[in-house]
């Protein structure tokens, strides 16, 4: 029977409950326990896919194409695990679900509550979500305790303790330890979080504190007796001096694995945090800075691309190197912005990220187009590949060329809309969504990247590159180097080059700190040896 942990949050959003609990669930993994992962938002919402970067950072992808939070990334990048539709709820997803069963009359005509049909169904979707039947699921529940939208989850997770018995749930509870003029930690504002929260039902096992420094004893102490939690779960949290990923280093100095097992009644196992000690190691000796140019448009919202920046990471610590993304802004480049210009001269390599819309893309051309014929190590994912192919088709093929997605109209689509969504209105949910296969030419330099002919990716995207033009663009140069499903152009790339790649996937879903992805590797490799001549 599996073991349930609830991860709530108190004080202020933005703590890092996404990575805090992703950081436990590493550690208990290292403790030789299965673990799975799942995320409450108490959005309306049905999934992520429609919202603006700026409303909720990057959209996540899941193997079966599910479009979701972008915490369920930290929990595949700390833990290994494939997360799926299952993982995720929302309470647009929940309230959809009841009220299509309400209009196909499985009620059998009762009044249709917040309890409890709505607290029914969520208890469902938290007992469904792990078919692996894992030691430990932990579910994260998203927002702040307190917040009204936040009731109905509340409500049913209290039901759910008392449902699974108590030896089988544990509560945990992040909540922030301010720190005032004069360098005095407070405590009174978790206070009055663990009392909203046990005014709702439930009684926090442990209480990890996050703090800019390491909370004192006598801070633990009263935090235990005015909280009524024991002393030794009163975990300190403070900010991390290198990286993320030095959390798990830093509950098991705090022993959570020992207070999670001893309050599961779990045997007691040693973890095997090595590869961790290895990480934060390699990151420690990071002496050496590469620059890549970062030609995105959402220039100062790094989760924007959480995924994409935390690829380079993982490339950079595995070859103990710190990578600086210096944001470019193309449509600054579009102007012809001297400082922006320089940035771009000063490059070691250039990346153009995914997206949607017509802003900044002649600025993104411009610097795919400096990357080819300046010969610097360039990168291009999902809309990247795209403003190459337009790039190539403008300058080397001398056509009048666009994506219909920019220029509806446009003489020459070389990038076209997928023929299977032409007719599609809506947006949520209807792009080619998920993982697919791609077969890569034998002899292409991405094949010798990966070692294999033959990968599966996660895709996001509603355009393609028109088959039309391939042959005119294999002609001139831009090598198709591989193909998915109804031949649908998966990957780009030039001979005469050091390391110019276009992919229509997203190579960023799939890194991890523990396994870098082989293109992010490659590329900042490529960049290091350059520079290393």
């Amino acid at each position: 029977m599996s073991k349930y942990i609830f991860v709530t949050g108190g004080v202020v959003s933005s703590l890092g409950k996404g990575v805090t609990a992703s950081a436990i669930g590493a550690l208990i993994k290292a403790g030789k326990y299965s673990v799975n992962m799942m995320k409450i938002d108490p959005y309306l919402n049905v999934d992520a896919g429609t919202m603006r970067p700026y409303e909720h950072g990057e959209v996540f992808i899941c193997d079966d194409g599910t479009e979701t939070d972008l915490d369920l990334g930290n929990y595949e990048r700390f833990l290994q695990i494939k997360t799926t539709k299952d993982s995720a709820i929302t309470t647009g997803r929940v309230y959809l679900k009841v009220i299509e069963s309400e209009r196909r009359g499985e009620y059998l005509g009762q009044t249709v509550q917040v309890i409890p049909h709505i607290t029914d169904e969520i208890k469902r979707r938290i007992r469904a979500f792990d078919k692996h039947n894992s030691d430990i699921c932990i579910i994260e529940l998203g927002g702040t305790v307190g917040d009204i939208e936040s009731v109905p989850f509340i409500e049913a997770i209290r039901q759910f303790a008392l449902e699974e018995g108590q030896e089988n749930v544990m509560f945990i509870h992040l909540t922030l330890i301010p720190m005032v003029a004069g360098g005095e930690h407070k405590t009174k504002p978790s206070q009055h979080s663990v009392k909203t929260l046990m005014s709702e039902g439930i009684h926090p096992d442990m209480l990890v504190c996050r703090s800019q420094e390491a909370i004192s004893d006598d801070i633990k102490d009263k935090l235990a007796l005015f909280c009524n939690v024991k002393k030794e779960s009163v975990i300190s949290l403070p900010d991390a001096e290198y990286s993320i990923y030095e959390i798990p280093l830093t509950l098991q100095q705090e022993k959570v694995l020992e207070r999670i097992e001893d309050r599961l009644d779990l045997p007691l196992k040693k973890a095997d945090v090595s590869p961790w000690k290895t990480i934060v190691k390699n990151i420690k000796e990071s002496t050496e800075t590469i620059d890549i140019a970062f030609v995105g448009k959402y220039l100062q919202l790094s989760d924007a691309y959480k995924s994409v920046v935390e690829a380079f990471d993982h490339a950079g610590y595995n070859h103990k190197h710190k990578i600086n993304l210096c944001n470019v802004d193309p449509e600054a480049l579009e102007q012809n912005d001297k400082t922006v210009l320089d940035l771009l001269a000063k490059a070691d390599g250039i990346f153009v990220p995914g997206g949607f819309g017509t802003r900044g893309i002649n600025g993104k051309i411009a610097a795919l187009a400096y990357g080819r014929i300046n010969k610097i190590p360039t990168f291009g994912i999902c809309l990247g590949l795209q403003c190459m192919v337009i790039e190539y088709a403008r300058n080397i093929l001398k056509l009048d060329a666009d994506s219909v997605e920019f220029t509806p109209n446009t003489p020459n689509p070389v990038i076209e809309m997928l023929s299977n969504l032409k007719n599609i209105k809506e947006l949520g949910g209807t792009m080619r969504l998920g993982a697919y296969t791609t077969n890569f030419e034998a002899k292409s330099h991405i094949a010798k990247i990966y070692g294999t002919a033959t990968i599966s990716e996660r895709h996001r995207h509603r355009f393609e590159v028109n088959p039309t033009y391939t042959e005119q663009l294999e002609k001139a140069g831009l090598i198709i180097s591989g193909r998915g499903p109804s031949n649908l152009v998966e990957s780009v790339e030039l001979v005469d080059h050091p390391w110019y790649i276009g992919v229509q996937y997203h190579p960023e879903f799939l890194s991890s700190p523990l396994k870098a992805h082989p293109l992010f590797d490659s590329f900042v490799k490529t960049i290091i040896d350059i520079k290393n001549k």
